[in-house]
């Protein structure tokens, strides 16, 4: 018989009745298992669930619910559009979408008519208990279909086995000394790998207590006294700039930043205010969380750590270069993408590597460093391969700036030139280009700066290149 995926749900005698907290709501993992058996109970046998993801304890337990039955899941943004639900809908062929309080207006009603079978909307009543006695699914078995951010076309779902969770769960253990006696704290959307997998899974398997602030504001997260946080950089940004609410996670005993790079000042801002140098670590939905500092080890910023327990990395680059697209393998992959096995072949190399579309270095000591997405933030001006991340640090140093995202612009004499967009202060073009050409070579320094009120960004705080005005 296969070890459970959820392991703290198998044990649940003796638990404290706030072990889950969602947005100011309790239970415990007996009264969650109980919930989650019912559901398991109303939807085996289906071929695939989607759940609404909002950040509510039903949301926990449709997930719980769906992965006791080994039927696979499928996190739909609670904000997204009708195109992109419908989307998700049919690609998935969910054959239920389960909700929470805020999805019971939905109950009833159908997806549009279309290739996909019809999708019943089922409100999960925390109320209903079933003691579900169903065998552990295989773990090669599908545990989510997670949805790409669709940047390069209609959203990809790509298919995420039990074994993959569990083996990028264990590791994060291991790299970050997490155990049952941790409070983890955050407020990130269910809906991704950050604040669903590790930021909900994680807790249930190692068997931590869970807050979940609802939305990731610095004061609840003051307000929640956890040992392991989690934040994006938007946030921790946020929390930097109300210096009492930093103060207050002095006491906490790691604070973990993903899903985008963590900009340097802020994380000397948090280093000076809590006392902690965060802990920063990489991951793709495709591929799970696959490198990262250690709770014992160095802390560097602008460095995702070195790989977890199983990961291979390499960087492929062009000879001479030190910068190239990273490529790894390992046991937290993906299974591939849903309908789709041309776009899983040319997500990897021929000898069997998979392709991250990610530029970055990695320093003797095994050190990484992500400099951006091959599309976007690998700029070649004048015969140099100039990484956008390191530009972009160099100018959140000064004291002007706020923000600050860099691209390369096609430029007659040096293919591309580097231009900044920045949202600053007091401050002119002249005097940032200066600044930067003092703080790197020369040949890295801006050509050109536009000043914006705000960079556009998705729901993870990531800098939207893609959408900036015209260089």
């Amino acid at each position: 018989m296969s070890a459970p995926l959820l392991t703290s749900l198998a044990e649940p005698d003796g638990d404290r009745p706030d072990a889950l907290t969602v947005a100011g709501r309790s239970c415990s993992r007996e009264a969650l298992l109980g919930a989650a058996g019912a559901v398991a109970a109303r939807i085996a046998g289906a071929p695939v669930v989607a759940v609404r993801a909002t950040p509510t304890v039903e949301t926990v337990t449709a997930v719980v619910g769906a992965l006791l039955a080994g039927v696979p899941v499928v996190p739909v943004p609670p904000d997204s559009g009708p195109a992109e639900r419908d989307h998700i809908l049919r690609d998935s062929r969910a054959a239920l979408l389960l909700t929470g309080p805020q999805g019971a207006e939905d109950a009833g009603r159908e997806a549009p008519a279309g290739p996909a079978a019809p999708v019943e909307t089922v409100p999960v009543d925390l109320a209903e208990r079933a003691a579900w006695t169903g065998p552990e699914p295989d773990p090669k078995a599908t545990a989510f279909i997670l949805y790409t951010s669709g940047t390069t076309g209609a959203p990809k779902g790509a298919l995420i086995s039990r074994r993959a969770v569990a083996a990028d769960l264990d590791a994060l253990a291991e790299a970050w000394a997490w155990t049952a006696e941790d409070t983890l704290v955050h407020g990130l959307p269910l809906f991704h790998v950050h604040g669903l997998v590790l930021g909900v899974l994680g807790a249930l398997r190692t068997g931590s207590r869970l807050v979940h602030t609802g939305r990731p504001t610095p004061a609840a997260y003051a307000a929640a006294g956890g040992s392991l946080y989690f934040g994006v950089p938007t946030v921790w940004h946020r929390v930097a700039q109300d210096p009492d609410a930093a103060r207050a996670l002095s006491a906490a005993r790691l604070l973990v930043s993903g899903s985008a790079p963590l900009p340097a000042p802020v994380f000397r801002d948090l280093e000076r205010l809590t006392g902690h140098r965060p802990v920063e670590r990489y991951g793709m939905t495709e591929t799970l969380i696959t490198l990262s500092t250690r709770a014992d080890g160095e802390r560097r910023p602008g460095y995702v750590g070195t790989p977890l327990s199983g990961i291979r990395t390499r960087v492929a680059a062009e000879e001479g270069a030190e910068i190239g697209e990273l490529q790894l393998t390992g046991p937290t992959l993906f299974d591939g993408y849903l309908g789709r096995p041309e776009a899983t072949t040319g997500s990897y190399t021929e000898d069997g590597w998979f392709r991250t579309g990610d530029i970055a270095a990695i320093e003797p000591d095994g050190f990484h460093r992500i400099v951006g997405r091959a599309s976007t933030d690998l700029i070649k001006s004048g015969g140099y391969r100039i990484g956008a991340g390191e530009v972009e640090n160099a100018l959140l140093d000064h004291p002007a700036v706020r923000e600050a995202a860099v691209v390369g612009a096609p430029h007659e004499d040096l293919g591309q030139q580097i231009v900044a967009y920045v949202v600053a202060d007091g401050v002119s073009e002249a005097e940032l280009i200066d600044f930067v050409a003092g703080q790197l070579s020369v040949h890295k320094r801006p050509r050109k700066v536009r000043f914006l009120d705000a960079l556009p960004r998705n729901a993870m705080g990531k800098p939207q290149k893609k959408l900036l005005p015209p260089a």
